[in-house]
Protein backbone atom coordinates (compact mmCIF):
# COMPACT_ATOMS: atom_id res chain seq x y z
CA UNK A 1 0.00 0.00 0.00
CA UNK A 2 1.28 3.79 -0.91
CA UNK A 3 1.62 5.89 1.65
CA UNK A 4 -1.02 8.15 -0.27
CA UNK A 5 -3.63 5.23 0.01
CA UNK A 6 -2.85 4.80 3.81
CA UNK A 7 -3.38 8.38 4.54
CA UNK A 8 -6.45 8.34 2.19
CA UNK A 9 -7.72 5.26 3.81
CA UNK A 10 -7.30 6.74 7.34
CA UNK A 11 -9.08 10.41 6.38
CA UNK A 12 -12.11 8.09 5.41
CA UNK A 13 -11.30 6.44 8.53
CA UNK A 14 -11.70 9.36 11.00
CA UNK A 15 -14.55 11.29 9.41
CA UNK A 16 -16.40 7.24 9.71
CA UNK A 17 -15.78 6.96 12.98
CA UNK A 18 -16.95 10.46 13.98
CA UNK A 19 -19.96 10.20 11.86
CA UNK A 20 -20.70 6.47 13.41
CA UNK A 21 -20.34 7.89 17.02
CA UNK A 22 -22.94 10.63 16.60
CA UNK A 23 -25.34 8.19 15.36
CA UNK A 24 -27.47 6.82 18.29
CA UNK A 25 -28.09 3.39 16.59
CA UNK A 26 -27.17 -0.03 18.63
CA UNK A 27 -25.36 -1.23 15.23
CA UNK A 28 -23.60 1.19 14.91
CA UNK A 29 -20.14 -0.30 15.77
CA UNK A 30 -20.83 -3.39 13.88
CA UNK A 31 -21.60 -1.29 10.39
CA UNK A 32 -18.29 0.89 11.38
CA UNK A 33 -16.41 -2.40 11.56
CA UNK A 34 -18.02 -4.01 8.05
CA UNK A 35 -17.88 -0.07 6.15
CA UNK A 36 -13.91 -0.36 7.54
CA UNK A 37 -13.38 -3.84 6.08
CA UNK A 38 -15.02 -2.51 2.84
CA UNK A 39 -12.58 0.47 2.72
CA UNK A 40 -9.78 -2.06 3.83
CA UNK A 41 -10.89 -3.72 0.74
CA UNK A 42 -10.57 -1.15 -1.75
CA UNK A 43 -7.29 0.51 -0.45
CA UNK A 44 -5.44 -2.90 -0.18
CA UNK A 45 -6.98 -3.90 -3.50
CA UNK A 46 -6.01 -0.74 -5.70
CA UNK A 47 -3.40 -1.28 -7.30
CA UNK A 48 -5.11 -4.28 -9.04
CA UNK A 49 -8.70 -2.80 -9.94
CA UNK A 50 -7.13 -2.22 -13.33
CA UNK A 51 -4.91 -5.34 -14.12
CA UNK A 52 -5.65 -7.30 -17.35
CA UNK A 53 -9.07 -5.80 -17.57
CA UNK A 54 -10.45 -8.66 -19.88
CA UNK A 55 -9.61 -11.43 -17.87
CA UNK A 56 -12.47 -13.58 -16.46
CA UNK A 57 -11.83 -13.11 -12.83
CA UNK A 58 -12.10 -9.25 -13.57
CA UNK A 59 -15.28 -9.14 -15.59
CA UNK A 60 -16.44 -11.46 -12.93
CA UNK A 61 -15.49 -8.40 -10.30
CA UNK A 62 -16.82 -5.37 -12.15
CA UNK A 63 -20.06 -7.54 -12.76
CA UNK A 64 -20.39 -7.81 -8.50
CA UNK A 65 -19.30 -4.68 -8.19
CA UNK A 66 -22.24 -3.20 -10.60
CA UNK A 67 -24.65 -5.61 -9.00
CA UNK A 68 -23.55 -4.10 -5.76
CA UNK A 69 -24.22 -0.62 -6.61
CA UNK A 70 -27.68 -1.14 -8.28
CA UNK A 71 -28.55 -3.16 -5.16
CA UNK A 72 -27.77 -0.52 -2.93
CA UNK A 73 -29.33 2.28 -5.14
CA UNK A 74 -32.94 0.64 -5.39
CA UNK A 75 -32.72 -0.62 -1.60
CA UNK A 76 -31.98 3.31 -1.06
CA UNK A 77 -34.48 4.08 -3.13
CA UNK A 78 -37.35 2.03 -1.38
CA UNK A 79 -36.66 3.42 1.93
CA UNK A 80 -36.77 7.05 0.57
CA UNK A 81 -40.07 6.21 -1.52
CA UNK A 82 -42.08 3.43 0.71
CA UNK A 83 -40.02 3.22 3.93
CA UNK A 84 -41.89 7.32 5.19
CA UNK A 85 -38.59 7.76 6.82
CA UNK A 86 -38.60 10.50 9.73
CA UNK A 87 -35.87 12.93 9.24
CA UNK A 88 -33.21 9.61 9.06
CA UNK A 89 -33.41 7.35 6.25
CA UNK A 90 -32.88 4.62 8.90
CA UNK A 91 -35.95 5.57 10.52
CA UNK A 92 -38.24 4.63 8.42
CA UNK A 93 -41.96 4.52 9.76
CA UNK A 94 -43.25 1.88 7.43
CA UNK A 95 -41.94 -1.05 7.11
CA UNK A 96 -40.22 -1.49 3.06
CA UNK A 97 -41.32 -5.59 1.65
CA UNK A 98 -41.31 -4.63 -1.94
CA UNK A 99 -38.79 -4.54 -5.19
CA UNK A 100 -35.87 -6.35 -3.82
CA UNK A 101 -37.29 -6.44 -0.07
CA UNK A 102 -40.04 -8.65 -1.20
CA UNK A 103 -36.79 -11.36 -0.79
CA UNK A 104 -34.47 -10.19 1.12
CA UNK A 105 -34.61 -7.91 4.35
CA UNK A 106 -31.08 -6.88 4.48
CA UNK A 107 -30.34 -5.82 0.71
CA UNK A 108 -28.33 -2.64 1.49
CA UNK A 109 -25.46 -5.37 3.59
CA UNK A 110 -25.85 -7.92 1.02
CA UNK A 111 -24.60 -4.87 -1.47
CA UNK A 112 -21.67 -4.41 1.05
CA UNK A 113 -20.93 -8.53 0.97
CA UNK A 114 -21.26 -8.56 -2.84
CA UNK A 115 -19.15 -5.25 -2.81
CA UNK A 116 -16.19 -7.05 -0.86
CA UNK A 117 -16.47 -10.00 -3.25
CA UNK A 118 -16.19 -8.15 -5.95
CA UNK A 119 -13.08 -6.25 -4.52
CA UNK A 120 -11.35 -9.57 -2.84
CA UNK A 121 -11.35 -10.91 -6.96
CA UNK A 122 -9.22 -8.48 -7.90
CA UNK A 123 -6.39 -10.38 -6.32
CA UNK A 124 -6.57 -13.00 -3.91
CA UNK A 125 -4.76 -12.93 -1.07
CA UNK A 126 -4.84 -14.29 2.59
CA UNK A 127 -5.07 -11.06 3.93
CA UNK A 128 -8.05 -9.91 1.18
CA UNK A 129 -10.04 -12.98 2.72
CA UNK A 130 -9.20 -12.20 6.39
CA UNK A 131 -10.73 -8.95 5.36
CA UNK A 132 -13.68 -10.44 3.57
CA UNK A 133 -14.20 -12.44 6.22
CA UNK A 134 -14.23 -9.62 8.86
CA UNK A 135 -16.71 -7.84 6.26
CA UNK A 136 -19.29 -10.81 6.21
CA UNK A 137 -19.29 -11.40 10.17
CA UNK A 138 -19.57 -7.73 10.47
CA UNK A 139 -22.80 -7.52 8.16
CA UNK A 140 -24.21 -10.73 9.79
CA UNK A 141 -23.45 -8.81 13.35
CA UNK A 142 -25.01 -5.33 12.00
CA UNK A 143 -28.12 -7.13 10.67
CA UNK A 144 -28.55 -9.90 14.11
CA UNK A 145 -28.84 -5.93 15.85
CA UNK A 146 -30.73 -3.83 13.21
CA UNK A 147 -33.45 -7.21 13.15
CA UNK A 148 -34.00 -6.76 17.03
CA UNK A 149 -34.47 -3.58 16.74
CA UNK A 150 -36.81 -3.59 13.78
CA UNK A 151 -38.82 -5.92 15.77
CA UNK A 152 -39.27 -3.24 18.45
CA UNK A 153 -40.32 -1.15 15.85
CA UNK A 154 -43.36 -3.42 13.88
CA UNK A 155 -43.82 -6.15 16.11
CA UNK A 156 -45.72 -8.73 14.80
CA UNK A 157 -45.76 -6.98 10.92
CA UNK A 158 -41.65 -7.79 11.50
CA UNK A 159 -41.75 -10.98 12.59
CA UNK A 160 -44.09 -12.17 9.76
CA UNK A 161 -42.04 -10.40 7.20
CA UNK A 162 -38.86 -12.41 8.60
CA UNK A 163 -40.65 -15.78 8.78
CA UNK A 164 -41.21 -15.42 5.06
CA UNK A 165 -38.09 -13.66 3.44
CA UNK A 166 -34.21 -14.38 3.51
CA UNK A 167 -31.37 -11.98 5.00
CA UNK A 168 -28.70 -11.87 2.54
CA UNK A 169 -29.40 -14.52 -0.17
CA UNK A 170 -32.88 -15.11 -1.84
CA UNK A 171 -34.81 -18.25 -1.47
CA UNK A 172 -31.44 -19.40 0.70
CA UNK A 173 -30.34 -17.34 2.95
Amino acid sequence: MRWIDLLLFLLISTALLIFTLRRPYAHRYYRFIAFECTFALIFLQADAWFDDPFRTKQLLSWLMLGGSFALALHAFQRLRTQGAPDQDLEDTTVLVTSGVYRYIRHPLYASLILFGIGAVLKRQSALSLAVLLGLVLAVFATARVEERANVERFGEQYRAYKARTKMFIPFIF
